[in-house]
């Protein structure tokens, strides 16, 4: 789900950098993208998966 997500931010990066948006500071396409790599490593590492083990 998290790789979903950061799928979805990646594309609003590339949108805004490519139409050349003028955004305010917070909401440029290098701070899309890293939220979307922060998300990305996340659901690389295993977080949000869905698979939990149990113990017995």
């Amino acid at each position: 789900m998290l790789g979903i997500v950061a799928a979805v931010l990646f594309f609003f990066a590339f949108l805004i950098n490519a139409a050349d948006i003028s955004t305010n500071d917070v909401f440029t396409s290098t701070n899309v993208m890293l939220i979307g790599l922060t998300l990305l490593a996340l659901h690389v590492a295993g977080v949000g998966s869905g698979w939990s083990t149990r113990r017995r």
